[in-house]
């Protein structure tokens, strides 16, 4: 099945495909509950064109991996560190489309911890999608390549963060805009593309300061008074670890309600596939879970 067939899929099927996968997956427990609402089953088969043995591979996997490596119970002071130079930061606007955008800036990378860095990404991930605006499922990139060097970058750090953002955040990028990539960042980006998949791939848009055209994305997108001046917008403060910190850890004391309760606030239903969550028959054979049990807050 293409990529653009599942647009063409109605909405019966679309429920009998989640239905199977969630047969598939069996009964989970806990935050497990919570992660995999029908909203959540649908990205996991949009991610694998709506094939079904793929997308239950995938979540399986997900599901292994969020067990053992228990992303909603990162907080803020676990990954401060990481932070102090606002190398990844959520900014305080969404896009036109109510967005959250995450901005990255390559140059104020701090540390050399690939376990620390991506201990961070994961966090920012998980604190960009508890601010999902209404019916939607998707956040922005914003990449700041001013003063980028190739000492900024690491292709093992590049390789972990795509197998982690494309197994276990499908469909959550909804456009990446790299902004005044230098020419010495094309090598990288042939060696960094091989590990994208072409979806993936295709979400990635560079703008240039100096070219109207690509401008265009831009003003298309965001409320340029609200946008840092790196991107071209007329906001001129300078990033705050303090009052970003304060906004992280008031972020990070929604979490117990949103894992504690039996509805699902990271994962409302898809907005171009749109379906009613039912319930369904649950194979007896449960996913395995014996690595470790899934607790609650």
């Amino acid at each position: 099945m293409s990529a653009g067939e599942d647009e063409s899929l109605s909405r019966e099927t679309q429920q009998a495909k989640i239905n199977e996968v969630r047969k598939s997956i069996g009964p989970l427990s806990g935050k497990l509950v919570i992660y995999c609402s029908d909203g959540c089953i649908a990205r996991y088969l949009r991610a694998r064109n709506w094939n079904t043995k793929k997308a239950i591979k995938m979540l399986k996997a997900s599901l292994k991996w969020r067990l053992e490596y228990m992303p909603e119970e990162i907080r803020w002071d676990d990954v401060a560190v990481e932070a102090e130079t606002g190398k990844i930061y959520r900014s305080s606007y969404k896009d036109k489309h109510g967005r959250p955008v995450l901005v990255m800036r390559p140059r104020c990378k701090n540390t050399n911890s690939i376990k620390g860095q991506i201990k961070y990404l994961v966090y920012c991930m998980e604190n960009a999608i508890l601010n999902l605006g209404e019916e939607q499922e998707q956040m922005v990139w914003l990449i700041d390549f001013h003063g980028f060097s190739l000492s900024n970058v690491s292709l093992k750090v590049t390789k972990d963060t795509a197998h982690v953002l494309q197994n276990h955040y499908p469909e959550r990028l909804g456009v990446a805009i790299l902004c005044d990539a230098p020419k010495i960042f094309e090598p990288f980006w042939k060696m960094a593309k091989p590990f994208l998949e072409p979806k993936t791939a295709n979400k990635v848009k560079f703008v240039y300061s100096d070219d109207p055209n690509t401008n265009k994305v831009m003003d298309e997108l965001f409320d340029m008074g609200m946008v840092e001046s790196a991107f071209g917008g007329r906001d001129v403060e300078d990033f705050d670890i303090n009052k970003y910190a304060a906004r992280m850890r008031k972020d990070d004391e929604k979490l117990p309600f949103v894992w504690g309760a039996h509805h699902s606030l990271i994962s409302p239903p898809p907005v171009s596939t749109a379906v009613s969550s039912t319930s369904s028959d649950s194979d007896p054979e449960a996913f395995d879970m014996k690595e470790r049990e899934c607790r609650d807050f």
